[in-house]
């Protein structure tokens, strides 16, 4: 066996394929940018999907693990912007209207990883209608528990006071602010080395949503970059949509603790 058919390299070396006629040079940066990404995308599910496992399993050392695996991908995603911000407006134009109504919109893998990290919306799976595996996924992981689930039951196992209602939802509904829970991080944030692998948790999660928001914000950037105010591909609004999208937030009760920690409660 070669380097090359392990890696498949004949198969994922030949998935380019630009449609700019004539023959647009930049088009090939556009395609590979994307396709490196959903790769990642595919990685980072697979390791969150396993850190939901151990945490399910109460095994938190090797949950750890995969969600710090899960940060250097957020990082490698985050820099692959600055290589798309090298595309001006000019070469972006000569072939843009040959994505015709495809869009990043209709990631599934990227809405697979927000439903899994909590921001559950049923109203996009209908979204991909037109494929029906993906399609199938997406209502699974929304009926499934989230990661940030999860730790929830861990630290209701651990003796934590987690109410009931957070332990017995449906899940498919996105996350609501739980001052209780609030409640029960100011209690882990107090007294830091008597919980130290809940709190490294917390912190990892904190790091993973600030993780997700330099993503969100520098694709917003980017886009602005070379489309400016112009709606995007496939129907979106382009910049106010994803401006909007930075006010989402994965685990509230993680930033609304620290506003207790300041005011010394």
């Amino acid at each position: 066996m070669s380097y090359g058919d392990y890696l498949g390299l004949d198969q994922l070396l030949s998935a380019q394929h630009p449609l700019a006629q004539p023959p647009q040079h930049d088009e090939l940066l556009f395609i590979i940018q994307h396709q490196t990404s959903e790769l990642w995308l595919k990685l980072v599910l697979h390791e969150l999907r396993a850190a939901r496992a151990n945490l399910q399993a109460d095994e938190l050392g090797a949950a750890l693990k995969q969600l710090a695996r899960v940060k250097h991908i957020q990082s490698t995603l985050t820099e692959q912007w600055s290589v798309l911000a090298t595309l001006t407006p000019s070469e972006y134009a000569q072939f843009r209207s040959f994505l015709a109504s495809s869009s990043g919109f209709q990631s599934y893998q990227y809405r697979a990883v927000e439903f899994l990290l909590g921001n559950k919306n049923a109203a996009m799976v209908p979204v991909f209608d037109h494929d029906p595996q993906a399609q199938e996924m997406l209502r699974t992981l929304l009926h499934e528990p989230s990661l940030y689930d999860a730790f929830v039951a861990l630290l209701a196992r651990r003796g934590f006071d987690v109410p009931g209602e957070l332990l017995e939802r449906d899940w498919s509904q996105p996350w609501v602010r739980s001052d209780a829970l609030v409640e029960v991080f100011r209690l882990v944030y107090a007294d830091p080395h008597q919980h130290w692998d809940v709190y490294e948790t917390c912190e990892e999660l904190v790091d993973l949503e600030d993780n997700f928001q330099l993503w969100r914000f520098r694709h917003l950037k980017t886009v602005e970059r070379i489309i400016g105010s112009a709606p995007g591909t496939g129907g979106s609004s382009g910049v106010p949509f994803l401006r909007k999208a930075l006010e989402l937030t994965f685990f509230p009760e993680l930033y609304a603790v620290r506003g207790r920690i300041a005011q010394g409660e």
